[in-house]
């Protein structure tokens, strides 16, 4: 029997741009420190409940839409939200959105569908605003390394 705790990310990376900080997020939680975890990274289009269901934490990434998190997260919220809302609460997770602008909208979208799944937020949002910067890699790695030692440490 596997005794690795499961950490999930699923992250919407439609640009070179996004696919550079959901990979630096899986570097990060794949840390060769970080013993007992293992991290599965799927893009929202291919998770689902029974991803959620098998995992002890889950990581989410987005871009910010229009002021909202992108259609295909919303997608796995809406396809995840009733098969999973009374057998996940307390699930630890973490966020990051890539924001154009302030990333506020988008924050408060997944807060309130996390809120009410009763999902248990163990980071900080981090939200790279702006024009893209090198250091929102660095920012990415960090949040899943984070993370994954937090859950390796048994501290969620």
């Amino acid at each position: 029997m596997d005794s690795k705790k499961k950490l999930l990310v699923v992250a919407h990376a439609p640009s070179p741009n996004t696919l550079t900080l959901r990979n630096a997020v899986a570097q990060g939680a794949g840390d060769e420190d970080i013993e007992n975890v293992e991290v599965t990274v799927l893009a929202p289009l291919d998770a689902g409940p029974d991803d959620i269901l098998a995992c002890d934490a889950i990581l989410l990434g987005t871009t910010e839409n229009l002021g909202y998190m992108s259609g295909a997260l919303k997608d796995f919220f809406d396809r995840s939200y009733y098969p999973c809302l009374e057998k996940t609460q307390g699930l630890p997770f973490a966020y990051y959105i890539r924001a154009g602008h302030d990333g506020t909208g988008t924050q408060r979208a997944i807060e309130s569908i996390t809120t009410g799944l009763r999902w248990k937020l163990v980071q900080e949002p981090l939200i790279c605003r702006g024009e893209y910067r090198d250091e929102f890699e660095g920012q990415c790695r960090e949040l899943g390394m984070y993370v994954a030692a937090s859950l390796d440490a048994g501290l969620f």
